[in-house]
C-alpha cells in the first residue's frame, strides 16, 4: 500500500466531528503529522478516544453545529482553513428512523454548509466528505446468490429509500454538484461498518459483543443475524483519508469505496470474537431492526488502482487489542458509577 506523505504539515485543517469515533483517530494522525487542527463538536465524553489520547490538549475545539451556516463560515474563515475533512453527521440508521428531520438536517444541510463555506473561502484546497455504503440503497438488480456481483461500485446509482440512506445519497449528489458547478476540489468517501477503539455506541455489533463479554450478559442482536456488511478497521479508514488528502489533485470530483477483504454477517462477527477470545458468546436475536439493508459490500478496486490503498487489518488481527481497550473503558465506567 502506498503511504501518505506529510503534505498537511503546518496546514490549517478543519475536522468536523473530530471528537467522534473516526474523527478522533484522524485527528490523532493529523497531530502526529504536525498539522494545525481545529475540530467542531456538539457533545463529548470523558471516556472517548479523543480525551483518552489527550487530543483536547493538542487541537483547537469549537462547539458548533454543522447545520448552522454562519458558524461554519466563521470557523472556516477565522482559522484560515487550508483543508476540510467533513465527518460530522447523524450516523445511526435507527435514530434516523425515529428522528428523520434531525438526520436530514445534519447530514444534508450540514454538508451544504461545509461545501458553501469552502466555496466562499478561496484558501481551501480540498474537502473530503465522509459518506457511507448506505448511499447506494438496496441492490435491486443483482442476484443475491452471486455474492461476487453484490459489491457496490462507484458507478452504481445512488437510490436510498429511507431517511438515513437518502441523507447520504443527497449529500453525495450535492458534493458532486459543487465540484462540477464551482470546481470545488471535493472527494467523496464511502465506507462500510467501521470498528475499532473508541466507538462508544454499544448498539453497534463490535462494541456490543465486547460489552456483553466484559459484563457477562447476553448480547442482544437487533437484526435477524444474517445482515452482511464490510467491517473496516478505523486505522485503515484514516490511512484512506490521508492518502486522498495527499492526492487531492488526482482524486477531486471522484467518489471512492473503501471495503474489506471479506464481508461478514452479524453471526459471523460473533463467531470471529468467539475464536479471538476463546469463549462462547451468549446472544439473543431480537429481529427488531427497521429499514436496514440486508446485504451490503463495497468493491474497492478503484481506490486500489488509483492510489494503491487496501486494508491492512481485519478482526482476527486487531480484535484482541480492541477487546482490551474496551475492557479498560467499561471497567472504569463501572467503577465510577459505584
Amino acid at each position: 500500500m502506498k503511504s501518505y506523505s506529510t503534505n498537511l504539515k503546518s496546514k490549517n485543517i478543519l475536522v468536523t466531528g473530530g471528537t467522534g469515533f473516526v474523527g478522533s483517530h484522524l485527528v490523532e494522525e493529523l497531530v502526529r503529522l504536525e498539522a494545525n487542527v481545529v475540530t467542531t463538536f456538539i457533545s463529548t465524553s470523558p471516556l472517548s478516544y479523543f480525551f483518552s489520547q489527550g487530543l483536547n490538549k493538542k487541537v483547537k475545539m469549537v462547539h458548533a453545529d454543522v447545520a448552522d451556516f454562519e458558524s461554519m463560515t466563521d470557523i472556516v474563515t477565522k482559522f484560515e482553513t487550508d483543508f476540510i475533512f467533513h465527518l460530522a453527521a447523524q450516523a445511526l440508521v435507527e435514530t434516523a428512523y425515529y428522528n428523520p428531520r434531525k438526520t436530514l438536517e445534519s447530514n444534508i444541510t450540514g454538508t451544504i454548509n461545509i461545501l458553501e463555506a469552502a466555496r466562499l473561502y478561496p484558501k481551501v484546497t480540498g474537502v473530503i466528505v465522509a459518506s457511507s455504503d448506505k448511499a447506494y440503497g438496496k441492490i435491486k438488480s443483482k442476484v443475491k446468490s452471486q455474492k461476487s456481483k453484490l459489491r457496490y461500485q462507484e458507478s452504481d446509482p445512488l437510490r436510498g429509500d429511507h431517511p438515513y440512506e437518502v441523507s447520504k445519497s443527497a449529500a453525495d449528489l450535492i458534493s458532486t454538484a459543487y465540484y462540477r458547478t464551482y470546481n470545488l476540489p471535493v472527494v467523496i468517501t464511502r465506507f462500510g461498518n467501521i470498528y475499532g477503539e473508541g466507538d462508544l455506541n454499544f448498539s453497534r455489533i463490535v462494541p456490543g459483543i465486547i460489552e456483553s463479554v466484559v459484563q457477562s450478559k447476553k448480547l442482544e442482536v437487533r437484526s435477524n443475524g444474517s445482515y452482511v456488511r464490510d467491517y473496516l478497521y478505523v486505522k485503515d479508514v484514516v490511512s484512506g483519508y490521508l492518502l486522498l488528502a495527499d492526492n487531492i489533485d488526482k482524486a477531486q470530483g471522484e467518489a471512492f469505496n473503501f471495503g474489506s477483504e471479506e464481508s461478514l454477517s452479524v453471526i459471523e462477527v460473533i463467531n470471529r470474537f468467539e475464536k479471538i477470545l476463546h469463549k462462547k458468546i451468549d446472544f439473543k436475536i431480537l429481529n427488531s431492526a427497521k429499514n436496514e439493508i440486508p446485504y451490503q459490500s463495497l468493491d474497492y478496486s478503484k481506490i486500489k488502482k488509483v492510489l494503491g490503498w487496501k486494508p491492512k487489518f481485519n478482526l482476527m488481527t486487531v480484535g484482541k487489542n480492541i477487546y482490551f481497550w474496551y475492557k479498560k473503558i467499561i471497567k472504569s465506567q463501572i467503577s465510577s458509577e459505584k
